[in-house]
C-alpha cells in the first residue's frame, strides 16, 4: 500500500533540495531519516518533516511499522517564483528571484520474500 505526504510552497529552491532527494530515493525510511538528521544544513529539515509526515500517515491509516517502509518516490517540483527588486549600482534596480518548491513523498511497504 502507498502512503503519501505533500508539502507545498516550501521556501527553498528546488535546485538545492534535489540532491538530498537523490540520496534517499529508494532507501529505507529509517536510513533516510537518520541520514537527514545528521546532514548539517537547514534545508534538510523540510525533507525530513515530509518523510515523518508520510510515516505518521502510514501508522495512523494501517498501523504499519516504519521499519517496513521505503521511499518509493520523492519529487521536488518547481513552485512559484517571488520576484522583487533590490537596489543596485548607480541607482539601478536589480531583479531578485526567490524560488519556492513543492515536495511530494510516496512510501511503500517492503514485500516479504517467502
Amino acid at each position: 500500500m502507498k502512503f503519501v505526504a505533500i508539502a507545498k510552497y516550501v521556501r527553498y529552491s528546488p535546485y538545492k533540495l534535489r540532491p538530498l532527494a537523490n540520496v534517499i530515493r529508494g532507501k529505507e525510511v529509517t536510513y533516510a531519516l537518520n541520514w537527514l538528521s545528521t546532514y548539517r544544513t537547514k534545508r534538510a529539515v523540510p525533507v525530513q518533516k515530509i518523510i515523518e509526515s508520510a510515516v505518521a500517515n502510514a501508522k495512523n491509516v494501517n498501523n504499519v511499522d516504519p521499519s517496513l517502509l521505503f521511499v518509493k518516490e520523492i519529487r521536488i517540483d518547481q513552485g512559484p517564483i517571488q520576484r522583487y527588486f533590490k537596489p543596485g549600482a548607480m541607482g539601478r534596480a536589480m531583479p531578485q528571484r526567490k524560488r519556492l518548491c513543492h515536495l511530494s513523498v510516496i512510501l511503500e511497504q517492503k514485500v516479504k520474500q517467502v
